[in-house]
């Protein structure tokens, strides 16, 4: 057993300093931060949203924004899809394919920017939402977990994260770079 525990923590260690040695990456995260400061600075708001494991991160993300980080600060204006309710409704009148876009057509303005979380990339419904904003002009970030995948080709920017044959390790590396963002997005709107 403590066998698998350390072939866990390698894995995990090896996805980490994958991510720390890509310069590539670490730019994109920048550059997201930087959209999302901007966003804020014009009066927008950050929607955030994913699937299982990845809704869980995407109401994280706007949690720590809308309530508290590190800094005492004024809300930063953050919510992410995660309403059973209307995640039910939209899946039963629409299709669960449509849950997110159908959120960012009724929420999101040109001055508004979203982040989708998609540990293939794929996540049809994720996909579909990024289809929505760009078609209204909203900024596009997507946090994917494979290269190659319909969110990388779609959105602005897309920070992709491989690590690890499955979904949980490719996540463990979400809740790195959320943290990351929501430092720097609090920083560069308290400070800037």
């Amino acid at each position: 057993m403590i066998d698998q525990v350390k072939k866990a923590l390698l894995e995990a260690r090896s996805g980490l300093d994958s991510l720390i040695s890509n310069d590539s990456s670490l730019a994109k995260i920048v550059k997201a931060s930087n959209m999302m400061v901007n966003t804020i600075k014009k009066g927008g708001k950050i929607l955030s949203f994913g699937n299982g494991g990845s809704c869980s991160d995407a109401m994280h993300f706007a949690e720590e924004l809308a309530g508290k980080f590190r800094k005492d600060r004024p809300p930063i204006p953050a919510f992410s899809v995660s309403d059973p309710s209307y995640l039910t409704c939209v899946s039963n009148d629409y299709g669960y394919e449509s849950v997110f876009s159908r959120y960012v057509k009724g929420f999101c303005g040109q001055n508004d920017c979203v982040l989708g979380i998609s540990t293939s990339g794929n996540s049809r419904n994720v996909v579909e939402a990024i289809k929505a904003a760009k078609e209204l002009g909203v900024g596009t970030v997507t946090l994917t977990g494979r290269e190659g995948s319909k969110l990388e080709e779609l959105s602005d920017i897309c920070i992709c994260t491989p690590c690890g044959q499955f979904a949980d390790r490719v996540q463990e590396l979400h809740i790195k770079v959320i943290h990351i963002l929501i430092e720097l997005i609090e920083y560069g709107v308290v400070t800037k």
